[in-house]
């Protein structure tokens, strides 16, 4: 996402930004705090909340994210601005919310503006056991965008399972068709689909590649 969410004319930049995740991770978000006011980031569990706020307070036990934030830093050119990002992102993340995609109304316990952009890295495929309840959480997450927002997302394609350590989940098997009907249906404009060749290890993740789709919301469609 460090291009398309860089600060220049063509790239995708508003004032809001909800990331829809289900694990703990700020990687993501580090070229997104450079094009977005504010940041609302949701997960799956209580216990991903708790520990995304951990390093947003600095609190003793929180994952060092430094290596990653340096190496973001360097691929935008400057390495040593490491400490600056890790605050500027601190600084944008608003809210850390649960957020249950199966729900139409996904954030329950939160009255959240629509934003301009939804962010989603490896997400609905780990979460959906089928196509019909993935069709179903797309259409419920882009209730929180605004019409003519931009819906970002990162897909592992024709995945079976992935690994967290020694153990194995399923993930949904999705071909590139398949995905973009599901975006459409959901009522979206692909502006952008790519699928890169195999770039994770067999050993943790089974699959025939990554697609990277930028879409933006139907003017006029509301949810």
């Amino acid at each position: 996402y460090t291009g398309i969410l860089h600060s220049k004319p063509d790239g995708v930049k508003g004032n809001t930004l909800i990331r829809i995740g289900t694990a703990p991770s700020i990687f993501e978000l580090l070229s997104a705090c450079e094009s977005f006011k504010e940041i609302i980031v949701t997960q799956n569990t209580d216990q991903n909340c708790q520990e995304l706020q951990k390093w947003l307070k600095r609190e003793p036990g929180a994952f060092n994210w430094t290596p990653v934030v340096k190496y973001a830093c360097e691929l935008e050119g400057d390495r040593n601005k490491w400490a600056e990002k890790e605050e500027k992102l601190r600084r944008r993340v608003k809210q850390i919310l649960e957020c249950d995609v199966s729900k139409f109304n996904p954030v329950t316990f939160a009255s959240l503006p629509p934003a301009d952009c939804l962010l989603l890295c490896h997400c609905l495929e780990a979460t959906c056991n089928d196509l019909s309840t993935y069709r179903a959480a797309l259409k419920n997450i882009s209730s929180l965008l605004k019409p003519g927002g931009h819906l970002l997302m990162l897909t592992v394609m024709k995945c079976n399972y992935y690994m967290i350590g020694q153990h194995k989940f399923p993930c949904l098997f999705l071909e590139k068709e398949v995905l973009e009907e599901a975006v459409k249906e959901a009522g979206y404009d692909i502006l952008k689909f790519e699928v890169t060749p195999i770039c994770y290890p067999a050993s943790l993740v089974e699959h025939e590649g990554i697609s990277y789709l930028v879409a933006s919301k139907g003017k006029g469609k509301e949810d």
